[in-house]
């Protein structure tokens, strides 16, 4: 059953109640307004902190756009890009695609101008629907991408010259369901890749893949219709929206917050009464922070009613998971694994039953199936290191227009995912890198994020990111990129004191004390890393010879 069908039921068993939120803490800041001031539907030129839709309008905003594209002629085997940031216009112009059977493309919002002409014209896409703060990056491209895409403008203020509006497309089009029939294997979404070794690829997935993700995370979590979910990370992203199909398979009401300052998320939680959040790794560090410097009173927000977080994107230090259950010792917690190619995540997850299994990333997911094999593409022993392969409704297509790229990672329905893992003894599974991060130095591998979760047991340190640098003559040495918590101090000295736990060849032959990047998906940007001080040490050994 395609996903837009479970839109359609929601809408007729609750079509009065309150589906969406979308919550801009900064605004309310700088307008010095109360917290539930405004509940607007449409925009009116004027920024609001709280906006609000039923189910029934919801269903009918995706209606409405439907019907307009396909009054352009868009049905099946189009594709319609979304470009636009976490808004409440932004699911029903989704689910709107969809239903016309034409393909929805997400755009990263961090896209530049020629990321967004490279993913356009990778995607052949025919209509991009885009918001307010990207005018500047398509005003340069605006006249080539419009000789093959309509441009449609959902912003505020006026619409710019080179697009169309979509709000006067849309006003007029019928709100009816325009009844189009689809089926599991119709082609559905393309994301893209993280990009981290280049330019994005497209990742095309069908409706069976959809409705898998929502079936596996309800399966996972066990949503009822009373819960809430909290949303934070970019809808552009199969994660969050993924994690969200879990709630609206079953009509759960779900709050869009716009920043992630850890009072953002509490008085989100305590306000909309959530009762699930999905958090990054560095979201959740800085909640603890900032409780543990007395920024944060948790007396001053109900929180009685969340129930659990969990978190996915990279790998979770237990030691962040022991000092949360500390603080919030009634929540559920769980971690989930999963790739674009995987329609994001759930393919493998701990569950909230294994909590004493915290560290690895788990079990086959719900209808999937996983196996570890080694360069030759055998099944590696229990407790040796391959990579992790998986097998589920939720594998992609392909790599759109990418035939080489599929072949290399899909073979006989198994996704080689990239990554390095391990299986103990009761078959829970450990992430060990990623293929591409390993760091072999004088012959051994490095395993960065071993190195990663022991460096993070210091106090000191906030975050942490180990790379490989060109080394003469060991081939690598490992660096330890660190950042250090705001109102603590660290030496390089005090962190080779503590090396001195593990064995040598892992120990970081360097230590930089810098930020850590990281991308809206909250993974560490190894590339930007490697790029910035792999390049300056090679300049350096120059400037010295």
């Amino acid at each position: 059953m395609p996903i837009t069908e479970i839109l359609k039921k929601n809408a007729e068993l609750y079509g009065d109640e309150v589906c969406l939120v979308e919550l801009n803490p900064d605004i309310q800041e700088k307008q010095r307004r109360t917290w539930k001031e405004f509940s607007l539907i449409e925009p009116t030129g004027t920024a609001a902190y709280r906006r609000e839709i039923t189910w029934n309008v919801f269903n009918e905003k995706a209606n409405r756009f439907a019907n307009m594209l396909m009054s352009r002629g868009i049905g099946k085997g189009h594709k319609v890009a979304i470009l636009m940031m976490n808004c409440l216009e932004w699911l029903p112009i989704y689910f709107g695609i969809l239903k016309t059977g034409a393909i929805a493309v997400p755009f990263n919002f961090r896209y530049d101008t020629d990321e967004i002409k490279y993913c356009a014209e990778l995607a052949e896409v025919d209509i991009m629907v885009f918001g307010s703060v990207f005018i500047g990056r398509l005003e340069p491209i605006a006249d080539e991408l419009g000789k093959k895409c309509l441009l449609l403008y959902a912003g505020e203020g006026n619409c710019p010259s080179f697009a169309e509006s979509y709000w006067e497309l849309t006003a007029n089009a019928s709100s009816q369901n325009p009844n189009v029939e689809l089926t599991d294997a119709d082609d559905a979404a393309i994301y893209f890749s993280s990009g981290t070794t280049g330019f994005p690829k497209a990742i095309l997935h069908n409706h069976e893949s959809l409705m898998h993700a929502a079936k596996t995370e309800q399966a996972h979590h066990s949503q009822t219709h009373k819960d809430v979910f909290l949303c934070i990370p970019p809808l552009y992203h199969t994660g969050a929206k993924m994690h969200w199909f879990g709630s609206f398979l079953v009509g759960g009401k779900a709050v869009l917050l716009k920043g992630t300052k850890p009072e953002y998320v509490l008085r989100a939680v305590s306000d909309e009464h959530c009762t699930i959040v999905w958090l990054l790794v560095p979201w959740a560090q800085d909640i603890l922070d900032d409780i543990d410097s007395g920024k944060i009173d948790l007396s001053k927000y109900e929180i009685s009613q969340w129930r659990l977080m969990h978190i996915g994107a990279q790998p979770v230090p237990p030691s962040l998971i022991k000092r949360w259950k500390a603080v919030f010792p009634n929540h559920q917690y769980d971690t989930n694994y999963g790739l674009s190619e995987s329609i994001g995540p759930g393919c493998v997850h701990l569950g909230v039953e294994n909590i004493d299994k915290v560290g690895a990333i788990g079990i086959a997911g719900y209808g999937w199936q996983t196996k570890i094999v080694d360069s030759e593409g055998n099944t590696v022993e229990r407790g040796g290191i391959g990579e992790l392969c998986v097998k589920g409704p939720g594998v992609m297509t392909c790599y759109y227009r990418n035939k080489e790229a599929t072949d290399e990672c899909l073979k006989d329905g198994w996704l080689y995912t990239g990554d390095m893992a391990k299986e103990d003894e009761d078959g829970f599974i450990f992430l060990v890198d990623r293929k591409k991060d390993v760091i072999i130095s004088g012959g051994e591998n490095i395993y960065p994020v071993q190195i990663e979760d022991f460096l993070r047991q210091m106090d000191a340190i906030k975050d942490v990111a180990v790379i490989g640098m060109p080394d003469p003559r060991l081939g690598e040495i490992s660096a330890a990129v660190i950042e250090v918590k705001e109102g603590y101090s660290l030496t390089e000295d005090e962190v080779n004191e503590f090396c001195l736990k593990i064995a040598r060849y892992k120990r970081p032959k360097k230590i930089i004390f810098a930020d850590i990047p990281r991308n809206p998906t909250g993974k560490i940007e190894k590339p930007v890393l490697r790029k910035r001080y792999c390049v300056e040490n090679l300049v350096a050994r120059e400037n010295e010879s």
